[in-house]
């Protein structure tokens, strides 16, 4: 699903990757450990084709990133990966299932097959009572649910999701943790996780620490 070989990233004279080598099937639950600024954001964002290694080999689903720019990389992102971010990062002005509905829009989806996606995402989460709630309206684990739902409407190859707990009382980041899993056995998904979390990371299929720029073996 994901290989990478030799990342490197750097920002003006500070070396954040120092070559980052990474394999991950699918339907894995990977996570990725280590102190603060060891580089997990940065590697993250670079998988999330977010931002560009200087060198190196990245390809997803078979596809090598690198080839891509502009709007086809904009629509393989769309496609093909799923984000979750620990602030949750919903837009306040809309509900919960239109905040799920649109990546489906920027891919330019129908839009009725798209909210039925999304009304069946929430439910499947245990939101139907919530769909037409701002997040204002909704608890800190309700609105990283929907976030969830976000990230699965377009059927993503991958998850990547960066501190997805941080933000939460460890009663609704226990139930996020046992989410993920639910979601690889009955979606098949795949995931790579970013996380300050011990106890999720050792629930993962492989948990990877990484050091000063590098994945330790």
């Amino acid at each position: 699903m994901i290989r990478a070989e030799n990342l490197r990233k750097s920002y003006g004279d500070l070396a954040i990757l120092k070559g980052v080598d990474l394999h991950v099937q699918a339907g894995e639950v990977v996570s990725i450990v280590g102190a603060s600024g060891a580089g997990k954001t940065t590697l993250l964002q670079i998988l999330g084709t977010l931002d560009k290694s200087d060198s190196g080999i990245l390809e997803i689903g078979g596809q090598d990133v690198s080839t891509l720019t502009g709007n086809k990389l904009a629509k393989f992102r769309n496609k093909h990966i799923g984000f979750i971010f620990q602030f949750h990062q919903l837009l306040p002005e809309f509900t919960a299932l239109e905040n799920v509905c649109i990546p489906g829009w920027i891919g330019k989806h129908q839009e009725k097959e798209i909210k039925e996606r999304a009304v069946h995402l929430l439910t499947y989460l245990g939101l139907e009572s919530r769909i037409n709630h701002k997040p204002n309206a909704l608890s800190g684990g309700e609105q990283q649910r929907v976030a969830v739902a976000r990230a699965l409407i377009n059927q993503p190859s991958i998850i990547l999701a960066d501190e997805p707990s941080g933000n939460l009382d460890s009663k609704s980041a226990e139930e996020l943790h046992l989410l993920f899993f639910k979601l690889r056995e009955e979606m098949k998904q795949t995931f790579v996780i970013v996380t300050h979390n011990l106890k999720l990371a050792e629930q993962s299929d492989r948990m990877l620490t990484i050091k000063d720029g590098i994945i330790l073996k």
